[in-house]
């Protein structure tokens, strides 16, 4: 693990706000007319499940360090004080621009579509007559509306919820006049609802849950006046804490705080726009927050609810052009896919290529007699994996099968807890990594009886073992026999599933031992190949890029004369272009269609070209506080590929690409002539067709 250092505090970008940065790159995708209408929605949404997680997550941090009284937030230097009130000005900002293309964009010209999203002051009578029997058949039976009074004291509400705030007047029959009452939504009935076409003058209309019950909540209080209704949803922190010492048995530790991670601490608090004053004060009271915690949003309440809409309405023309994954020249002519991994090593470009050849590979083995065992990480594949499917029948035929699953992988665990449970039940192995590293290598590998002994034939990937992601997720997959790959990849796994001391690997970085280490060094070399006046380079792609030594390990090769060329999605913590400290770096970000999503490592090495793909971001987290790998390209045709595909492109792209300046801001690139997106240009060239 690194050792303390002591950096300047204007070397570095603050993490959050650079977060917050990329989500307003992701907001500039709905508001581009560019894109298709309901992509352009469906963006939207993703800035809101985005802005979730920031505060489930990223504030709930922020506001425990206030807590324990600590002086700053990161290497930055700012104090967690004023990076809340930063933070809070921000986020207010991007709400206010997404309400905005929500409202005077995207929804008019959805309407202009037929695609439309019917208020309570629309409603014909058809629709009033069909709405109010909804409610009164499905909505009103499964709602509990609770008054606030002594015996009925504010009911506990749940993580990310929809709920309604009521005022009232009156008296009830008991002679009670709290003036309050709560109705929370449950999480069966759709907040989203499409009215029959012969009923609606347009081909898709929908109404809001919201809408439904605005217009009949006087049903739940009989006798009372209604003075008003008010959405509101509390965001709560989500982190997970276990303590190392206490946990005995971590599946059942983990099932226990799962059961509170939907009440912890509030960190939010959203209502509709037209709340009183006077029952937002009585909420943020109720959830000790704060006026700067109290978003108000000029709508629906929760913006993700709409996320479902693209894909309810039947219309090719607002949509992306779908199209068919390609495969790899040496798997075209689909022959035995252990006969292809031997012929040659195989890289697999997701998702302009077909995620198929790995579930291939495990369906093979999991058939094949000759396979006597079949290993593999897990972080995340999804409830209803076909790989996982593979892997239980594997282990029923009675092949060694482990699984290296990993419980903690973020919201995500509880269905890992389900497929640990079921792969169990068949007789595999399944375990859970080491305590407090989570598993973050993509790594399966086949053990194969040959004619000449054992070999071992692996997948390595950037990305998940997930396939719906492989559809929408930039990564790279390397299918090999190597040898002596081979060797370390049975290490790495020997590592996870028994104890030991950590040996030297021959190809594979892998954290938290090697990995932080080898970059720096890498990047270290260029540096001393530049003072040697000859050319040092360095091209880099990755989500994030905050951990500090390597920053300042780039800044002194910026400023050997090494040219270096970043592609981060997301958060930077290096500040590019700075006279005397970065002038040789630069640093873009591409925001398209797909999530960008593979890491790429290239050093030019006096020229042996040192390629390296990895699951790993440059951040601490991934450095010493899991169990990551980077792993070499080492056919020359593939390093080619993957600077053709993976490398140049993004630094070519005109259309979706932002380059960052200096104080952490972002500046789109904007085509003068021929207009060049990478995605596009990737799935010309690889996909089947589209």
């Amino acid at each position: 693990m690194r050792n303390d250092h002591y950096y300047p505090a204007d070397h570095f970008i603050n993490r959050e706000l650079s977060l917050l940065q990329f989500q307003r790159r992701v907001l500039a995708q709905a508001a581009d007319p560019t894109v298709p209408l309901l992509e352009r929605l469906r963006f939207l949404c993703i800035v809101s499940s985005n802005l979730d997680e920031f505060f489930e997550i990223r504030v709930s941090g922020i506001k425990e360090q206030i807590r324990v009284g600590s002086r700053k937030s990161g290497e930055d230097g700012i104090s967690p004080t004023e990076l809340l009130e930063r933070v809070s000005r921000e986020v207010h900002a991007i709400i206010a621009r997404q309400y905005q293309l929500l409202n005077e964009d995207i929804l008019p010209a959805l309407e202009q579509e037929g695609v439309v999203f019917l208020r309570r002051n629309q409603w014909s009578e058809a629709q009033r007559a069909w709405i109010r029997t909804f409610f009164l058949n499905e909505v009103m039976p499964v709602l509990t509306p609770i008054g606030l009074d002594p015996a009925h004291p504010f009911p506990r509400v749940l993580n990310k919820s929809l709920n309604f705030a009521v005022e009232l007047e009156g008296r009830d029959a008991f002679g009670r006049d709290s003036g309050a009452a709560i109705v929370q939504a449950p999480r069966a009935l759709p907040r989203v609802i499409r009215l029959p076409r012969e009923i609606c003058e347009h081909e898709y209309g929908f109404v809001f849950l919201s809408s439904v019950l605005h217009a009949h909540v006087g049903e739940l209080f009989s006798g009372m006046h209604v003075l008003g209704c008010y959405q509101f949803r509390v965001t709560r922190n989500s982190d997970l804490f276990l303590d190392e010492e206490e946990v005995k048995d971590l599946r059942a530790s983990l099932k226990g705080e799962l059961q509170q991670r939907q009440f912890g601490g509030a960190v939010r608090l959203e209502v509709a726009d037209n709340c009183s004053v006077d029952m937002a004060s009585f909420l943020l009271q109720h959830f000790h927050l704060d006026g700067d915690d109290l978003y108000r949003a000029p709508g629906i309440v929760n913006l993700v609810r709409l996320m479902q809409i693209p894909d309810w309405v039947e219309r090719a023309d607002l949509k992306y052009p779908p199209f068919v994954p390609g495969l790899p020249k040496a798997l075209e002519k689909r022959q035995q896919i252990f006969a292809a991994i031997r012929s040659q090593d195989i890289l697999l470009h997701h998702p302009f290529q077909s995620f198929a050849p790995v579930i291939e590979m495990l369906r093979a083995a999991a058939d094949d007699p000759h396979v006597l065992a079949i290993k593999m990480t897990v972080y995340r594949t999804g409830t209803d994996s076909v790989l996982m499917e593979h892997l239980a029948r594997a282990a029923q035929k009675g092949k060694e099968v482990t699984v290296v699953l990993e419980l903690m992988a973020r919201f995500d665990e509880e269905a890992n807890i389900t497929l640990a449970n079921r792969l169990e039940e068949v007789g595999a192995h399944v375990v859970y990594g080491v305590f407090g590293y989570k598993t973050h290598a993509k790594l399966l590998m086949v053990v194969r009886r040959e004619e000449d002994g054992l070999r071992h034939y692996m997948h390595m990937g950037t990305g998940n073992y997930h396939p719906r992601t492989t559809r929408f997720y930039t990564d790279f997959g390397l299918l090999t026999c190597n040898k002596e790959i081979g060797e370390d990849v049975a290490e790495v796994f020997k590592q996870l599933t028994g104890l030991g001391k950590a040996t030297e690997l021959r190809h594979l970085w892998q954290s938290p031992f090697t990995l932080q280490p080898k970059v720096v060094a890498a990047i270290g070399r260029e540096a001393e190949i530049a003072r040697g006046g000859r050319r040092g380079r360095i091209l880099a792609k990755m989500n994030a890029l905050l951990e500090p030594e390597t920053i300042e390990a780039l800044y002194a090769a910026s400023q050997a004369g090494v040219e270096i060329d970043l592609i981060i999605r997301g958060p930077c913590a290096l500040r590019p272009g700075v006279p005397g400290l970065s002038d040789n770096i630069r640093v873009r970000s591409v925001v398209g269609r797909f999530l960008e999503h593979h890491r790429i490592f290239h050093f030019h090495a006096d020229g042996e070209d040192r390629m390296y793909l990895s699951s790993a971001d440059w951040m601490d987290r991934n450095f010493f506080r899991r169990i990551e790998i980077a792993f070499p390209v080492l056919d020359p045709r593939l390093k080619r590929r993957v600077m053709k595909e993976g490398l140049r492109p993004y630094l070519g792209d005109n259309c979706q690409a932002w380059d960052m300046q200096a104080d952490g801001s972002y500046r789109r690139k904007n085509p003068r002539s021929i207009r060049r997106a990478a995605q596009l240009i990737l799935l010309k060239e690889l996909a089947a067709s589209s």
